[in-house]
């Protein structure tokens, strides 16, 4: 028998997966604030990087998450 997966384990997990999206979604729009002539690819990075940041926030929203709790 596995080890069973508790509540609190999944919402340590959304936690980490918001705080790294979060950074990577920073990182890239400073490379894009500095850069000269952005390319699509580049806004296209962002956006995409931001959607998934503001999903899971919704996400921890909706599971009562909070980062002071934990």
């Amino acid at each position: 028998m596995g080890r069973k997966i508790t509540k609190r384990d999944v919402d340590g997990e959304l936690l980490d997966a918001i705080f790294l999206l979060e950074r990577d979604w920073k990182q890239i729009e400073s490379i894009i604030e500095k850069s000269i002539e952005p390319s699509i690819d580049g806004r296209n990075r962002e956006a995409l990087a931001k959607a998934k940041y503001l999903f899971l926030l919704r996400e921890a929203r909706l599971r009562k998450v909070s980062a002071i709790r934990v």
